[in-house]
């Protein structure tokens, strides 16, 4: 049933008369006659039904002015609607970049309060004065800053680049074929650190197998100028050495351009920690490289003389870092970002197999060697014609005969010249001398070398293995060595 607002009172009084007769409150009155007509009671004709009309419906002409108001209407309405519709969506636009401006200048806000109290915090650490860092930030998808910060190692490397330098070796390259031996002259170079000094000398650290056997060695400052150095003392089993260079060969000017290297503490390294490393990389001259720590107390064996045994096998711990380490590193300086050393780098420490994977001494292991050695007294070069002689000839004993023969690992003596001091020290065909002066010898041209700074007429104590019944049994011998030309 529907229903409406207005209440209706039917009136069905003339039913035979066929009128039907409603009333509306508002006492508009409408009927419907038998000759199927309609009227209202304003007077309005709605349609007429009559014998005349052929049954059709007669429609009444429109106004033209009837339409008109209609369409101006429609347009009139169509036009508010869009007016009102632009001005609403406008005004969600205009609030909508308002949130977005002011939420842009309260991440504004936050960002440059980060900035300041990062920056707060650096200026609050003068360890870190050395290291400059330039920050940038930008802004992603209008919500989310993101910080880059990129590291500037320029101050780091300005301040210790005058504590490295070159170190340059000529030496002599013995070998021997068929009983004939041969030798050949050859150049080498690496790196080094100035590390201390005393009354007469500038002292330096190095790798071992940088300056072993050297015919001449020459160091290279920051400034270009060289100066010839000495050996002061070696750790072949740690592959540090340390060496030394006149003060009175050093210019005055030279001297107010280096400085010494300041020590830090390896133990104290974290993984990721950026690292720099600065050396004579494949003899061009000092060029620095950057990278990471890439693993602490990484084992490795660094015997100096390759052996089957485990016993003649060093076993040492290393610093392994990213940063490139070429032929030419060795001896140089691995750095923490407040330039102090925390490792002497070695190109030769795992070989060049694979790629971003350098080693380095850890300086916290290296320091007490380090120490013990620059108080060694330096080695000068003898002149020929002064040279000590032992009176052996001797053949190194090669690791597969040690394995075999179960002997030490040495110089066999294979003969010994009447009347010379080896002679008179008792020494015999068959000893194996494994030391001299408590520095360990493996091969003959170890103990060359080492005569090489000796004098005739001083004294070496060796160290030797005598055969026995029950094996080898160690004994130690004071030799005066003498002049070649007298054993002719």
């Amino acid at each position: 049933m529907y229903e409406n607002n207005y209440p209706n009172n039917y009136n069905d009084g003339n039913q035979n008369g066929n009128d039907v007769n409603y009333s509306q409150q508002s006492n508009d009155t409408y009927h419907y006659g038998s000759g199927a007509s309609f009227s209202g009671a304003d007077g309005f004709h709605r349609e007429e039904y009559g014998p005349g009309n052929s049954g059709k419906p007669h429609k009444e002409k429109k106004s033209g002015s009837g339409l008109g108001k209609k369409v101006a209407v429609g347009v009139l309405c169509g036009l508010s609607f869009g007016i009102f519709a632009g001005l609403g969506f406008q005004a969600v636009d205009t609030a909508t970049d308002f949130l977005k401006d002011k939420a842009g200048i309260e991440q504004s806000r936050e960002a440059e309060e980060a900035s300041k109290d990062a920056q707060t915090k650096v200026q609050t650490r003068p360890e870190e004065d050395n290291t400059a860092k330039a920050e940038s930030s930008y802004q992603v998808n209008e919500t989310q800053m993101v910080q880059n910060t990129v590291t500037d190692v320029t101050e780091v490397v300005k301040e210790v680049m005058p504590s490295v330098v070159s170190v340059n070796k000529r030496y002599i390259e013995r070998m021997s074929f068929w009983g004939q031996e041969y030798s050949q002259e050859g150049n080498g170079s690496g790196s080094g650190i100035i590390v201390g000094q005393n009354d007469t000398e500038l002292l330096l650290v190095s790798n071992y197998h940088v300056v072993e056997s050297p015919e001449e060695l020459t160091v290279q400052f920051v400034d270009g100028s060289q100066a010839q150095a000495q050996i002061k003392g070696m750790d072949a089993d740690k592959d540090l050495a340390v060496i030394a260079v006149q003060l009175s060969d050093i210019s005055s000017d030279t001297m107010e351009q280096i400085s010494i290297a300041r020590m830090g503490n390896s133990d104290a390294l974290s993984l990721g920690e950026p690292v720099i490393a600065i050396g004579n990389a494949l003899g061009y001259g000092q060029s620095v490289t950057t990278g990471v720590v890439s693993a602490l107390d990484r084992p490795i064996a660094a015997s100096t003389v390759q052996t089957d045994t485990q016993e003649d096998t060093e076993i040492n711990t290393f610093i392994q870092t990213n940063a490139a380490i070429n032929p030419g590193n060795s001896g140089g300086a691995l750095l923490n970002m407040k330039g102090e050393v925390i490792g002497i780098t070695s190109n030769k420490i795992g070989g060049n197999a694979v790629e971003g994977m350098g080693y380095a001494i850890p300086i916290s292991d290296a320091e007490p060697i380090i120490e013990k050695l620059m108080t060694r007294e330096t080695k000068l070069k003898v002149d020929e014609e002064k040279k000590g002689y032992l009176g052996i000839t001797g053949l190194d004993v090669a690791s597969e005969y040690s394995q075999l023969y179960d002997a030490p690992r040495g110089v066999y003596v294979s003969s010994v010249t009447e009347g010379s001091g080896a002679d008179e020290a008792g020494l015999v065909r068959g000893d194996i001398i494994v030391a001299i002066d408590d520095e360990e010898i493996t091969s003959m041209m170890e103990l060359r070398d080492y005569l090489d700074y000796c004098e005739a007429g001083s004294t070496v104590t060796l160290t030797i293995m005598q055969g026995s019944p029950l094996g080898y049994q160690s004994k130690t011998v004071e030799v005066t060595l003498g002049l070649q030309s007298n054993l002719q």
